[in-house]
């Protein structure tokens, strides 16, 4: 008699629900990060920017409007960002919290913080 080989149906409906739930969760959560990264790209540049050095707060408000709307960012707008200056360099920083809803009453809450400070 030959032996069978091979995955059983539970096995295999218990593995396709944890696929999901692993899908489910990157779906929802890889935007926000994706965002966030733009963000940090945005304040970056606008503090890289060199004709920004002696500029107003506005005038840095204005020029981080522009990239992150080039950048799609919708999280954080000019209003929400620290601007100062640190050893004459133009110093940009964020904090925001985002909550993914997932299912009922289950959500992911992300912390998200950013500096155009070298570290």
């Amino acid at each position: 008699m030959k032996l069978q080989r091979g995955v059983s149906l539970n096995a295999l409906m218990i593995g396709g629900v944890l696929v999901g739930l692993v899908a489910l969760l990157a779906m929802k959560a890889l935007p926000p990060w994706m965002e966030y990264g733009n963000a940090v790209k945005a304040i970056k540049g606008t503090a890289g920017d060199g004709s920004l050095k002696e500029a107003s707060v506005a005038q840095v408000r204005a020029a981080f409007t522009k990239r992150a709307d080039i950048d799609d960012v919708k999280s954080i707008s000019a209003q929400d960002l620290e601007i100062t200056k640190e050893g004459g360099e133009l110093v940009i920083s964020f904090a925001y919290t985002k909550k993914i809803p997932l299912f009922s009453n289950v959500s992911l809450v992300f912390d998200f913080e950013g500096s155009s400070a070298k570290q």
